[in-house]
């Protein structure tokens, strides 16, 4: 029975979406809700999978095209890969019979089992990181497809990483070999690149800085952080202190939790924190309903969640919609120092950055403390200077005494 395989319905105020890989082949045989193509829109990535057991007859929209809601982009027909397997099988079956068949068979190099072009994303993302040759990773699943399962355990057993290129004594060496390589812009890169330069040029971007002293949050976070996981299931990391100090912050300063519409200012009566999240496609930003009401090891469960499903290219679009004030923690790569750029139509974003011991002077003397730069970028139309200034102290105070957050001080 033939199926026309369709784009799924798309997110609201999503237009189109981009064919961003296919994970089968025409007369490849396949289960039930197996994955057959992921499709990229500028939000999200959405899988389409197999209606019923059977394989793809003919793929109507290769990788990079263009797609519409609920067009065909593909002919499906239920149980045709388990009678096409039936009748391999038989013709192998035949080709045994005959000896000098058998022998040139075996005399037949073997083709690698797996194929970069039909890895999922997240395991092609775990080969390219490490970089693993995929053809020797021994593969457990689906027709003899490579889980991220399998690579993981492939590492753990000490497997070697892909030797580089052996290059040619022959060739000729050019000091002056200069390559290029030209890659499409994936849909979330573009809208990426839309939205930063949207706020640039509407609003009126100004970046305050102050530096924090780390020592109480780092003394209490290793005083606690075994009995923390023991109890909650989730480690205690910095960013859920810095979320709590960032609530309160607002509770104080409403114009930083504020956004323009128009000619009006919409002031915000709740608290949606959006954690900027690295991933394979780039920077997503979802967001925590509500963390005023949530607990430290609840922000901290949910920031481990939105990383796992960032990594898999699972967020949905309901997860990363809206937001009323975003932070991003630079300090992970590295950064001593940046100005973030706010994320439309919040007003304002925290940035973090990396905790590094300094000297600094303390009641009179000079001390090694554990301290971190921190930055505020907000919109100057609706946010002024003492605003800004006093809600970054304001965050400087609580992560210096964290004891504030519980007390309400």
């Amino acid at each position: 029975m033939a199926i026309e395989i369709k784009v799924p319905v798309l997110p609201e105020s999503v237009a189109d979406a981009t064919i961003a890989t296919w994970h089968v082949k025409p007369g490849e045989a396949v289960s039930r809700d197996q994955n057959l193509v992921d499709i990229e829109t500028d939000k999200v990535v959405l899988e389409v999978v197999a209606p019923e057991d059977g394989a793809i007859s003919e793929i109507l929209k290769e990788e990079g095209d263009t797609v519409l809601q609920e067009e065909a982009i593909a002919k499906f027909e239920a149980g045709a890969g388990g009678d096409a397997g039936a009748e391999a099988k038989d013709d192998s079956t035949d080709k045994k019979e005959d000896p000098k068949a058998e022998a040139k068979s075996e005399d037949k190099p073997a083709e690698p089992a797996k194929d970069t072009d039909v890895l999922s994303p997240a395991v092609r993302r775990l080969v390219a990181e490490h970089n693993l040759d995929a053809s020797q990773i021994p593969a457990t699943g689906k027709n003899g497809r490579l889980t991220k399962e399998d690579v993981e355990n492939f590492m753990k057993s000490g497997g070697k990483k892909a030797a580089p290129a052996a290059k040619s004594s022959d060739a000729p060496v050019s000091a002056g070999l200069r390559e290029e390589k030209r890659v499409p812009m994936t849909r979330l890169r573009k809208r990426i690149a839309e939205r930063l330069v949207e706020a640039q040029q509407n609003a009126a971007l100004l970046t305050t800085f102050n530096d924090i002293n780390m020592k109480e949050v780092v003394e209490l976070r290793a005083r606690y952080k075994e009995q923390f996981e023991k109890v909650h299931d989730t480690r205690l990391g910095f960013m859920s202190f810095f979320v709590k100090a960032t609530v309160e912050a607002l509770k104080r300063y409403p114009a930083v939790n504020a956004s323009i519409d128009g000619d009006d200012i919409v002031y915000h009566g709740y608290y949606d924190i959006g954690v900027a999240v690295s991933s394979p496609r780039g920077l997503v930003v979802p967001v925590l309903r509500d963390a005023d009401t949530m607990s430290l090891a609840e922000i901290e469960a949910k920031i481990r969640e939105f990383g796992i499903k960032a990594r898999d290219n699972k967020l949905t679009v309901e997860e990363m919609t809206g937001g009323t004030f975003t932070i991003s923690n630079g300090g992970v790569f590295g950064s001593l120092m940046a100005t973030p750029i706010i994320n439309p139509p919040q007003s304002g974003i925290l940035g973090m950055n990396r905790m590094e011991d300094r000297p600094v002077v303390i009641d009179g003397e000079i001390v090694i403390r554990p301290m971190m730069n921190v930055a505020l970028s907000y919109d100057h139309r609706i946010i002024d200077g003492r605003e800004s200034v006093g809600f970054l102290k304001t965050i400087k105070e609580f992560i210096e005494d964290p004891a504030r957050i519980l007390l309400d001080v």
